[in-house]
């Protein structure tokens, strides 16, 4: 089965952001360009970068048309909440404005039901030997902190996904496709913590983005040089925009006025695939039965039959 890791299970309204594409492989190609991209199309790019179909066309000139035949066997996103943009090393990075909603959703694979998931298990995993205490450069950010345990916590998490990943190597080389979806949230709550123009918000960004390229360059070797590693940084969401969801089992559903006429509903983008199946398999058995019955109506038995033929060979030995 697929990997899914899942801490993010968002749709807000997203203020002035960026997309940005950590690492590709060949065969899926982005161009440079500062074409904003809705951040609801967001999953329908990862979608179409792995060589699935989507609901909707998406018309974003960013994302070209790749070698259909050799896709990429994870989409890795992760997600820093709290700034608009990090301070990237230049180089194969590409980025692009992000505007609109964000909404991604998932479910995590057995495997990684060991990671440290409360306060309390991140902040005994972080006080263990090997844990990134040990090579992180702190700087003005401190250890008696909950505030700046909690940023170095998730920067642990990264670290225990590609290492309990590179202990389960089958999990990159199946041939099901891997999405992981993360949200960092430890940058923005150091910048409610000690502002923007802080020291601490400062290291904590610096030591965020070298932890990025870490993660993404570990991810990406992990599968051979063919996964997608995207990074998604949101200054602050509008909380104005979020979508408020509704029971399922509501025992009487409001009618349409718009459609008084009990018309039927719409057909969904599977309806031709299906419709086509289902016809050009009703043409072929129709013309099999056709084509069977006038060759069995128009067989000689004395030449075309096998039954003929081999009975009289036995009659005529005896």
């Amino acid at each position: 089965m697929a990997v899914f890791i899942m801490l993010l299970a968002l749709v807000a309204g997203v203020l002035g952001n960026e997309f940005s594409i950590l690492r590709s492989p060949g065969s899926v190609v982005f161009r440079n360009g500062n074409w904003p991209i809705p951040g609801e199309r967001i999953p329908d790019v990862a979608a179409l970068t792995m060589g699935f179909s989507v609901k909707d066309d998406l018309s974003w000139p960013g994302l070209a048309v790749g070698n259909l035949f050799h896709r990429p066997r994870a989409t890795i996103m992760v997600m820093v909440k709290g700034v608009d943009k990090l301070a990237l090393p230049p180089g194969n990075v590409i980025s692009y404005p992000l505007e609109n909603r964000v909404y991604m959703v998932g479910k995590a694979n057995s495997v990684f039901e060991d990671l440290s998931v409360t306060l309390r298990q991140l902040r005994n995993r972080l006080f263990q030997e090997n844990s990134v205490l040990s090579s992180l450069p702190l700087n003005s950010l401190s250890r008696n902190n909950e505030v700046d345990l909690l940023f170095l916590s998730e920067l642990q998490v990264l670290h225990d996904i590609s290492s309990l990943l590179s202990r389960h190597k089958h999990l990159a080389k199946d041939h099901s496709p891997d999405l992981y979806s993360l949200e960092l949230a430890g940058l923005d709550e150091i910048g409610k913590r000690y502002g923007e123009d802080s020291e601490q918000f400062r290291d904590a960004s610096k030591i965020l983005v070298d932890a990025l390229q870490k993660f993404a360059d570990d991810m990406y070797n992990l599968y051979g040089g063919n996964a997608v590693v995207e990074l998604v940084t949101v200054k602050s969401f509008d909380t104005s925009l979020i979508r408020k969801t509704r029971t399922t089992l509501e025992a009487k559903q409001a009618k349409n006025p718009a459609s008084p006429y009990n018309l039927a509903y719409k057909y969904n983008f599977e309806y031709s695939v299906v419709f086509n199946m289902v016809l050009w398999i009703m043409i072929g058995l129709a013309l099999a039965v056709i084509i069977t019955s006038y060759n069995i109506w128009n067989m000689d038995p004395g030449y075309d039959s096998i039954i003929y033929r081999m009975t009289n060979q036995k009659i005529r030995m005896d």
